[in-house]
């Protein structure tokens, strides 16, 4: 028998660890048709079936999982390879961070270039959408979500919390008028908010802690989107302080009122003391300690 391909073995975990060959090759950044191809020279290799094919994707024959533990002890080694590695020639490879919309495009992107030039042979993937990748199913090396996991092979603990108010432009509260309290935006006023039943966290759903039966009558699924509306005299809208405040262009409505969120730093168990993931952590970190009147302006 020829000699195991490790990038075959990397393979087989990908699809073991994601159940999915869609999602392995996205991991792994292949196409499904090059990971398929290399899980089938596997298999012809080892003369077995390492999955077979269900309705939800790829499960483990009893021969895949006898090679699993095999594999996961080669990656171990491999880890440990790269850590001697790092710690001669400095960061290499690629740290992916996933981050909620308006937490990396607007609170980090500030902090990102300095990090970038510290480490010259670490391409860093920032991805900042509606949405988190999951750092169990190694799609991402670190993510900061707005909750924390129930479940997974994740370490995870609490990074910082960010305060929300209501904002309008001055525009906006010339012509329609200062509501006194949340409960005035209920009648003759324009809310901006995300769309219900494209919520990425329930987290986000929170007109209802400012007033209940509140409701928006312009929705976004991106806070990005939800920003310009409001400074372009849209409607009222909650924002992260470090979005509103920022600028400047806006004006705290029913100030007094303010709500908070928690944002949690996730790593999978296994990669977490990864040289680029512990540097991505300790950035992060340091990020919101220099950022925390951003995060939390004082009242």
């Amino acid at each position: 028998m020829q000699d195991l391909n490790w990038n075959d073995i990397r393979v087989f975990l990908a699809v073991a660890e994601t159940g999915k060959i869609g999602l392995a090759a996205q991991n792994l950044r292949l196409d499904p048709t090059t990971l398929g191809r290399r899980l089938k020279r596997l298999e012809a290799r080892l003369q077995t079936t390492l999955f077979e094919r269900t309705r939800t994707g790829q499960t483990l024959t009893e021969a895949g999982e006898r090679l699993l533990s095999q594999a996961e002890a080669m990656a171990q080694a491999a880890r440990s390879i790269d850590e001697q590695m790092a710690s001669e020639t400095g960061l290499s490879g690629v740290l992916r961070m996933s981050v909620a919309e308006g937490f990396g495009s607007q609170f980090l992107t500030p902090y990102l270039g300095q990090f970038a030039l510290e480490h010259p042979n670490l391409t860093v993937e920032l991805v900042a959408n509606s949405g988190f990748l999951s750092p169990s199913k190694r799609e991402a090396d670190i993510a900061v979500m707005l909750s924390r996991p129930k479940a997974g092979p994740v370490l995870c603990r609490k990074l910082s919390d960010y305060s929300l108010r209501l904002y309008a432009s001055p525009a906006y509260l010339e012509e329609r008028g200062t509501p006194a309290t949340p409960a005035d935006l209920a009648h003759g006023h324009t809310l901006v908010s995300y769309v219900p039943d494209l919520l990425f966290a329930p987290e986000l759903n929170y007109l209802d802690e400012f007033h209940a039966g509140l409701e928006a009558r312009i929705r976004s699924s991106s806070i990005n989107a939800q920003h310009r509306l409001i400074v372009e005299g849209a409607g009222i809208g909650v924002l992260p302080c470090f979005i509103a405040e920022d600028a400047g262009d806006l004006v705290p409505v029913c100030a007094s009122t303010k709500i908070r969120r928690g944002l949690w730093l996730v790593t999978h168990s296994d990669t977490q003391s990864l040289a680029r993931v512990r540097a991505g952590k300790t950035w992060l970190a340091e990020c919101v300690a220099k950022g925390q009147r951003r995060l939390n302006p004082p009242d």
